[in-house]
């Protein structure tokens, strides 16, 4: 076997790369047409051949994506990744920067809550067909999160 061919030998399909991650397929597509997975290898019929750096990369993804990274935080940490000569201080931004985000979020779900928690107690749960959580929905101005 020559080199090409040993090493095509150990590429996966994106099937088997789909299974081997519990990505669904049309998401590594996804991700191939943003730009956070690198383009593969193609067979001689132009399918695609995935490495083990592939999944390694799509498991990165995934865990991020888990975590609550948008894809945008993911293109800047894989950036640093594959600039190679990263430092620990500007994976720390990007994360830091990222928990600031969770915190406003954490913050508008309280407020939310509050106004969800508000409309409940309006309502005594009667078997009229008037509710003041549906009236309360009706009225943009109620509905807003304080």
């Amino acid at each position: 076997m020559t080199e090409t061919n040993q090493s095509r030998a150990k590429r996966i399909t994106r099937g088997v790369l789909s299974k081997r991650t519990g990505c669904n397929i049309e998401t590594v597509r996804y991700y191939e047409r943003v730009g956070l997975m690198p383009d593969p290898e193609r067979s001689e019929g132009g399918h695609r051949l995935y490495a083990e750096e592939h999944v390694r990369r799509l498991q990165f993804i995934r865990r991020c994506r888990g975590l609550g990274f948008a894809v945008e935080e993911i293109r800047a940490l894989l950036g640093l990744v594959d600039r190679r000569d990263y430092t620990c201080a500007e994976v720390r931004d990007i994360t830091i920067a990222h928990v600031d985000e969770i915190r406003r979020k954490i913050g508008d779900l309280r407020r939310l809550e509050r106004t969800m928690d508000a409309m409940i107690k309006e309502c005594d749960g009667g078997a009229v067909p008037q509710c003041p959580i549906i009236d309360a929905l009706f009225d943009a101005a109620a509905a807003r999160p304080n």
